[in-house]
């Protein structure tokens, strides 16, 4: 199947990392793990499962964090660069959770960590998919509408010429910049107490995102490939 990079960022959500990525890895794809170091924080990397046999890059797991990128005494000539290395082994990049901390890194061209400089490194020929997950006010926020729009602007032709609402994102996404799919939080109780939404996306649904994504993205080259149920 694929070639998968799952970044996952800072929020509460990161404890269904595991699930996610055997949920994908179920799918038939290999799946490495770029982490936030604050991500890190919510789930046990152990719990991720064995690397992926083609997974040559690190011995020992399928997880790659800030500290790999650095991960000697002195950079020489010719030696990989990490980010570069998963970027060009990486079919699709999926962020979920997207933290509003790291949204707002994508959408300035912030990078500062293992999987920011992947994604400013990224091809914009291979999909990526995003799902936010985030405190209700938090998504809310006119300074999410303004990452967001420029996230269209980089991606796609910007979006609708009029204002639209944090509601319809999920559907501009898919009309004005198909090769970055966004899968919009959902209304539940979240992590803080709070009731509102911000959780972010089932697992079915992001699995179902990528499977979508990479459905497009080959129906691009090949119009005959038909589009999954």
């Amino acid at each position: 199947m694929a070639r998968i990079i799952l970044g996952v960022t800072g929020s509460v959500a990161a404890i269904r990392s595991p699930m996610l990525r055997a949920a994908l890895r179920a799918e038939g794809h290999a799946v490495r793990v770029v982490a936030t170091e604050p991500a890190l924080k919510f789930f046990d990397p152990a719990e991720l499962g064995p690397p992926d046999p083609d997974d040559a890059l690190r011995m020992g797991g399928p997880l790659y964090r800030d500290a790999d990128e650095w991960a000697f005494d002195r950079w020489r000539r010719d030696d990989p660069v990490l980010h570069i290395e998963l970027r060009r082994w990486a079919e699709l990049l999926v962020v979920a959770p997207l933290d509003a901390n790291t949204l707002g890194k994508f959408a300035l061209g912030l990078s500062d960590s293992c999987l920011s400089c992947l994604f400013r490194a990224w091809d914009f020929a291979r999909p990526v998919v995003l799902a936010p997950a985030m405190n209700t006010l938090m998504w809310e926020s006119p300074v999410t509408r303004r990452h967001l729009r420029l996230l269209l602007e980089d991606w796609g032709d910007g979006g609708p010429d009029r204002a639209w609402t944090l509601d319809e994102a999920q559907a501009i996404f898919e009309e004005h910049a198909p090769g970055l799919r966004l899968v919009g939080p959902i209304v539940k109780r979240l992590a803080c107490g709070d009731q509102g939404r911000g959780g972010m996306a089932e697992v079915s649904e992001v699995v179902a995102a990528v499977r979508m994504a990479l459905v497009r993205n080959e129906r691009a080259a090949d119009p005959g490939v038909p589009l999954p149920d």
